[in-house]
């Protein structure tokens, strides 16, 4: 059966942890998760955004189940005291993101950059500690199509000697990729049931995307601004698609890459084929192995 953005498998009784769900294309990955009948739950350090995205939700499904848990990536204790909060997970959504636009290099008050912290270590550890949560479920890991441009030095992971932020931006994002398909390759030694999927959201823009108030509204203005770029970029509710499709879709398997379907940049979500750096299991393992040391988590999963 063809897959329909708009009309996804039902999902009541499934709980889903959305990281970054207050806001951009986590709030509609959120949002078409509780239109399904999943229970959505929003992981955001914000309390006031999570609870103006728990209004708009609401405001478009009435019957929607979302509530807040405090969890700031750039803080393992904040990680860690989140996990404590949940007691049964069907699918995690490795979203939340932090994209810096200028100088200088920035580090987290445990002394790493902030953006390979936030986008890659912290999701490393949250998944390493949900794994006993997460047995039968599925582990989505929603990176860039922007990480297929750059490389990664294993021995500089966190760009200490060439700092750029954009440069920084998409390796914090190939890292996080790589650890999803290393992950899936684990799981499967393991003999485990849990999925390892990878998505990218391809190009979404502000002005493309429909209000949410309270959350957001869009101008007239801004709209209009933006309309050309529809030609080739997407909504964020459009880039949300290959998460939702990720989290519910029973032909979805792990190792798997999903992103828009045209160019990769938008559209429809379609399974993509792993390549280029993204297929280098020297490199994810290696990279699996510095953020290992660097958190004191090694996601595990026993034999089920």
């Amino acid at each position: 059966m063809a897959w329909n953005v708009h009309r996804p498998p039902r999902a009541e009784g499934k709980t889903v942890l959305v990281t970054g769900g207050n806001a951009g294309i986590g709030y509609f990955v959120a949002e078409q998760l509780a239109g399904a009948g999943a229970e959505v739950v929003l992981g955001s350090r914000d309390a006031a955004k999570a609870a103006l995205a728990k209004q708009a939700i609401l405001a478009r499904v009435p019957a929607a189940r979302v509530r807040h848990l405090r969890l700031d990536l750039g803080d393992l204790s904040s990680v860690r005291a989140a996990v404590h909060e949940l007691n049964h997970l069907d699918a995690v959504v490795c979203n939340a993101g932090v994209h810096l636009d200028r100088p200088p290099r920035r580090e987290t008050a445990a002394g790493h950059e902030l953006m390979f912290a936030t986008n890659h270590l912290g999701h490393f550890a949250l998944v390493g500690w949900l794994a006993p949560l997460l047995a039968d479920g599925r582990v989505v890991t929603t990176g860039s199509f922007t990480a297929k441009s750059v490389t990664l030095d294993p021995a500089d992971l966190q760009s200490r000697r060439d700092y750029e932020p954009k440069r920084a931006y998409s390796r914090s994002k190939l890292a996080q990729m790589l650890f999803g398909f290393e992950l899936d390759r684990r799981l499967r030694a393991a003999g485990a049931a849990t999925l390892s999927v990878v998505t990218h959201p391809g190009g979404a823009l502000d002005g493309l995307t429909p209000s949410r108030p309270p959350l957001r509204r869009r101008s007239a203005g801004e709209r209009l601004r933006t309309l050309p770029a529809g030609l080739l970029l997407q909504s964020k509710q459009a880039a949300a698609w290959p998460a939702v499709r990720a989290v519910l879709d029973p032909d979805v398997r792990g190792g798997e890459l999903w992103g828009p379907r045209v160019f990769g940049v938008r559209g429809r979500p379609a399974r993509e084929p792993v390549r280029g750096p993204l297929a280098d299991p020297g490199l994810a393992a290696a990279v699996w192995a510095a953020s290992a040391e660097l958190t004191g988590v090694d996601p595990a999963w026993s034999l089920r």
